[in-house]
């Protein structure tokens, strides 16, 4: 593969921390030419595949994706570059387990798909942390929402509410759920649970799971929904589930019903109106008929929060409150 042209790897000029300095000799040699992506304070994604026969970079700078005209590769090359990265995160890739997700670095996630799963090619998806994490006050300022919803949001934290910050793809979630936590309470123990671990909290008292896929033999997995039950045991103030993905919402659910406060999560939804079918839709994986998980996330979460990304960049769109329709429907209302 030839490297990004120079417009490509633009970077700010100053002292900036580096997102390639936490990675290990072999994720480093596993990037290659687009290791000085890595390092550009504008890049969120890095995505590279291929079509027809050849590989294509696509970068998101925080706008909207844009193709990196002039750079090459073959389909072999980015083969190369998926199984690469994903044995630097200490897993296999190939044609038997085609598709994998890893943690390299500082919170840089990896996914990477072999054909014939991904038909036309490889396909490599890697998902870029900010090199500076803004606090809430960082966000507020640069648009994020008005004074009065700042202090309504920091509320919730600070009077222990338990919430979920909804959004799409890329809008924020994570961003925005990391820079409410930071408002915490330095005494406090929180107990985060993620797939792959993204969350770079700011604080003195942080224990992060990581969940665990089966190895090749069929063993050794450790699920989300596991986790939440470990953490249980582990003392905590507040549990942070990173993304509602299946029937771990319940545990979830179940853990905020009974005593512990203070609790947060992501959920992807495109709106707000979409949380109780999504909700509803999670429930059902664990077995939960629509009417017993409306009783359990009315009762449970005291706030929704939807964000969304736009032009001038992340958002607060709506904050909405969950409640028991006619016939016990999970409902929601934006609170104005």
């Amino acid at each position: 593969m030839t490297a990004p042209d120079e417009a490509a790897t633009a970077s700010t000029v100053g002292p900036v921390p580096t997102r390639s300095a936490a990675l290990g000799l072999a994720a480093r040699r596993a990037f290659g030419g687009l290791l000085s992506l890595l390092d550009d304070p504008e890049v969120r994604d890095i995505l590279v595949h291929t079509r027809a026969g050849a590989g294509e970079l696509w970068l998101d700078r925080g706008a909207r994706l844009e193709r990196v005209t002039g750079w090459e590769a073959s389909a072999e090359a980015v083969r190369g570059l998926a199984t690469a990265l994903i044995a630097a995160g200490g897993r296999h890739l190939d044609e038997l387990q085609p598709c994998a997700d890893v943690r390299l670095g500082d919170g840089i996630r990896v996914h990477a798909v072999l054909p014939p799963v991904s038909v036309a090619g490889a396909a490599v998806s890697i998902r870029v942390p900010g090199i500076f994490a803004p606090d809430f006050s960082q966000l507020v300022r640069r648009g994020l929402c008005s004074e009065p919803t700042a202090w309504r949001l920091a509320q919730l934290v600070e009077t222990r509410r338990n919430f979920l910050v909804t959004g799409g793809t890329a809008s924020g979630k994570t961003t925005l759920l990391t820079a409410l936590l930071g408002r915490c309470d330095p005494g406090e123990r929180i107990v985060t649970i993620e797939d792959v671990a993204e969350i770079r909290l700011q604080h003195d008292h942080v224990i992060a799971l990581e969940a665990r896929p089966m190895s090749a033999e069929g063993v050794g997995e450790v699920t989300v929904e596991r986790l939440l039950r470990e953490a249980l045991r582990m003392r905590p103030d507040r549990i942070v589930l990173g993304e509602c993905r299946g029937a771990e919402i319940v545990t979830l659910l179940t853990a905020l019903n009974t005593g512990h406060d203070g609790g947060a999560g992501t959920l992807h939804a495109s709106s707000l109106a979409d949380v109780p079918a999504r909700l509803e839709a999670l429930g059902s994986l664990a077995g939960l008929d629509p009417g017993a998980l409306g009783r359990q996330a009315a009762s449970a979460l005291h706030a929704i929060v939807q964000v969304e990304r736009g032009p001038l960049g992340h958002r607060i769109s709506a904050i909405g409150e969950l409640r028991l329709g006619a016939g016990g429907v999970l409902e929601v209302t934006e609170v104005q």
